[in-house]
């Protein structure tokens, strides 16, 4: 899926005063995304605090992004959890259209075995009507995805066509860039860790920090795919203070803090995750200034 190398942006869920979805802001993030030349966008992912939304506002974001984006831009959409037949009916009953691929993270908190994670993503690719990219997030969940299992994955359902890795392991990495089919995609997930990613084989990111900076991260990541390394860690070095920061206090804390900081959205996050520190925000507005 061609669509889907390069920088997809990982989309916050903006927060309005009273808690609900603030759609005008979700609607302005969009066509930012659009003209700064990302090249996919990523709704109902981890960062966008997807299991702190109603089934009913999964389904009117879902409805409204596919309105504010008019075809402009590929959509995947993030599918998971750690109950299989809860998701399978979910993903069954769900209407993807204007959607190109499922996103779909390892079960969590269960920590179950290869088997097991095998079993899962099979129930999954067999309900899906979309192509289905696994999330391997093993600092979250608990349970990684082996690269075993994946490769079985891959030749048991012809519909799983990637994976997003953010295990920042470029050993496993590189095997598994070295193991799969021409067709299927080994994206990061790691955004520190991207561009390395990238220049050993991946196809590119589904990153956080291009929510925020999506021109420069977008811009380094396309000069490591081309192979011009020295550009590429250059633009990286500029952004990395601020990769790291947006992840100080948690996902997608930091991130909401520098688009309240650029005016894109508030810095309201749903519980248990709070607004940033002050200490935090100085420490954003501080990076912010020195780039360009």
């Amino acid at each position: 899926m061609q669509e889907l190398k390069g920088v997809g942006v990982a989309m916050v869920t903006p927060f309005a005063e009273d808690g609900g979805i603030d759609y005008p802001a979700l609607k302005n993030l969009i066509e930012f995304y659009v003209e700064q030349g990302i090249d996919y966008l990523v709704v109902l992912g981890t960062t966008a605090e997807s299991v702190t939304l109603t089934s009913e506002e999964k389904v009117t974001l879902m409805r409204k992004v596919v309105d504010f984006n008019q075809n402009r831009l590929p959509l995947v959409v993030g599918k998971g959890g750690n109950n299989t037949a809860a998701l399978v009916n979910e993903i069954e009953q769900t209407d993807f259209e204007g959607y190109t691929a499922i996103l779909s993270v390892c079960p969590y908190y269960n920590r179950p075995n290869q088997e097991g994670i095998f079993q899962h993503f099979s129930a999954v690719a067999t309900a899906a009507p979309l192509p289905v990219i696994l999330y391997n997030v093993p600092s979250r969940t608990g349970a990684s995805i082996a690269n075993e299992t994946t490769l079985r994955l891959i030749d048991a359902h012809k519909n799983i066509i990637g994976i997003k890795d953010a295990s920042a392991d470029m050993v496993l990495g590189e095997a598994l860039i070295k193991a799969v089919p021409d067709y299927f995609l080994v994206l990061s997930g790691d955004d520190e860790t991207a561009l390395n990613l990238c220049e050993i084989g991946g196809h590119g990111v589904i990153s956080v920090i291009a929510g925020g900076l999506p021109k420069q991260f977008s811009t380094l990541i396309h000069l490591g795919l081309k192979g011009e390394s020295t550009a590429a860690h250059a633009g990286l070095a500029q952004i990395l203070p601020m990769i790291k920061l947006i992840f100080e206090e948690g996902n997608p804390t930091g991130l909401k803090a520098l688009l309240a900081l650029q005016e894109r959205c508030s810095s309201q996050l749903r519980l248990p995750l709070v607004e940033a520190s002050s200490v935090l925000q100085s420490k954003i507005e501080s990076a912010s200034s020195t780039l360009v």
